[in-house]
């Protein structure tokens, strides 16, 4: 008897225990939902621009929150997200194709692509030519029109009045000074993410010169070369060692984002990142340029992306604080708010 009372009260102890940790659990999982919700609301209503709003937000969510001003209203956030969707109704161009970098593929875009169907706009992600799903080789992908295709294919099946908002991420961005010279009349807008955004003449991994070394020496030196067509033949490929990508381009990406990457980066063509791109005044000159900065990028580093900016000047720069090389995995929503608002700029 004496045993069985015991066992009894060690169950009850642990059908208790049980029942609050399911309880503080449940308290848990609601209080982060609703976190994620307040975050959310809060992007989109600072994603508002400027020329929009009857006062400018200076990101002190707070004291507008606590204003008198909120107190009239039931729930000022509510009515700032229903602003920021009407706004966007009105937008003519809804169409935004999201191109990924190096090794990535349109896997890497699961967030941004989310956040901008939640208000109203249609975004498409790419796979390029042996990236991501695609079963190409990658070591037989020689030139940036190959590495392109399916960026290409989709402006050339486009209606005539239509017109697309591209975004590159990283080298992704010579696919879209390659698209502007080639199709600038399918293009809204031109969103440079930490990417390649290069002056005519220039290749793509020039950019990254200062990281990795000449171009030349990289070829005859680095030890991330694959070599498809044998040792003897040129490189057709890299790819950086894991613990090396990870300090490169995840220092600030949650854990789950980072173990996603592991198990889906490819090697990189080196053909297409290699080639000089041709660019002309007449055709990627006219085309509408915007560059998002990242600001604890180790792969890019700050530096680099002025230098960039400063030499090739777009029509607008935009800055995320606290950012690693994939803004889509370590700031979401910033990246969701200087996306929204540039697609807003008229």
């Amino acid at each position: 008897m004496g045993n069985s009372l015991f066992s009894r009260r060690k169950k009850d102890s642990k059908d208790n225990y049980g029942t609050r940790s399911k309880r503080m659990g449940g308290r848990s999982q609601r209080k982060m939902l609703a976190e994620e919700e307040l975050l959310h609301r809060q992007a989109l209503s600072m994603a508002l621009h400027q020329h929009q709003l009857s006062q400018r937000f200076d990101g002190s969510m707070s004291r507008r929150i606590g204003s008198t001003s909120s107190r009239r209203h039931t729930d000022p956030l509510a009515n700032n997200e229903k602003k920021v969707l009407e706004s966007l109704e009105n937008i003519k161009f809804k169409r935004i194709v999201l191109i990924h970098g190096e090794g990535f593929g349109a896997w890497c875009w699961y967030k941004t692509i989310a956040q901008l169907e939640e208000v109203g706009l249609s975004p498409t992600a790419f796979d390029l030519t042996g990236s991501g799903i695609d079963l190409t080789d990658t070591n037989t992908v020689t030139t940036l029109a190959e590495y392109s295709k399916p960026l290409i294919q989709y402006l050339e099946t486009l209606p005539e009045d239509e017109k697309v908002i591209l975004v590159g991420h990283s080298s992704g961005g010579a696919c879209l000074s390659y698209a502007l010279e080639n199709f600038p009349e399918k293009i809204s807008k031109a969103i440079f993410l930490c990417a390649t955004m290069v002056s005519n003449g220039q290749r793509p991994f020039d950019v990254f010169a200062e990281e990795l070394g000449s171009a030349e020496r990289f070829e005859q030196e680095s030890q991330f070369l694959i070599y498809g067509n044998g040792k003897d033949k040129p490189p057709t490929g890299f790819m950086f060692e894991k613990q090396l990508m990870k300090g490169l381009y995840f220092n600030q990406s949650p854990t789950k984002d980072v173990a996603l990457a592991m198990v889906s980066m490819r090697p990189t063509p080196l053909g297409p990142i290699m080639e000089k791109l041709s660019l002309t005044p007449e055709k990627y000159g006219t085309g509408r340029r915007f560059y998002i900065q990242t600001l604890d990028d180790r792969a890019l580093s700050p530096d680099v992306q002025e230098k960039l900016v400063r030499e090739n000047p777009p029509g607008g720069v935009f800055k995320i604080k606290g950012s690693d090389h994939c803004p889509f995995f370590s700031k979401p929503q910033s990246l969701h708010k200087i996306l929204v608002e540039i697609i807003q700029i008229p």
